[in-house]
């Protein structure tokens, strides 16, 4: 019985230790965590200060364009179902702008074109 004492109390009493080295590791982790984060912070940091600088810049004049070209923007957006199907804007020697799609539709049998008909 004495042995089961011993046994269970140096049990116990380790308890805390394990606890705390699964604490320190955790430490780590975390440290490593924040020391990642703030270095990408320090990389990433010129970068955010450019753009803006950029966006205070250009902010008014995109406000305009949107302004203006809004509502035709938005008409057009509803009438596309999915862009994915089309290339990119081509503007034509005359300033068309045309969009194609990556793979022309098939003709439907009703807009295909009437038969000859003999009068």
């Amino acid at each position: 019985m004495t042995r089961f004492a011993a046994f269970l109390a140096l049990i116990l009493l380790a308890l805390p230790v394990a606890a705390q080295e699964e604490e320190d590791g955790f430490n780590l982790m975390e440290e490593g965590a924040r020391q990642f984060f703030e270095g990408l912070m320090t990389e990433v940091e010129p970068t955010l200060e450019e753009l803006q600088r950029t966006m205070r810049e250009v902010g008014p004049q995109m406000q305009d364009f949107l302004v203006e070209m809004g509502p035709t923007l938005k008409g057009i957006l509803e009438k596309v179902d999915d862009w994915a199907v089309y290339e990119a804007p081509e503007m034509l020697e005359n300033g068309d702008i045309i969009i194609r799609r990556k793979e022309p539709l098939e003709p439907d049998a009703e807009d295909a074109a009437p038969e000859e008909i003999e009068l």
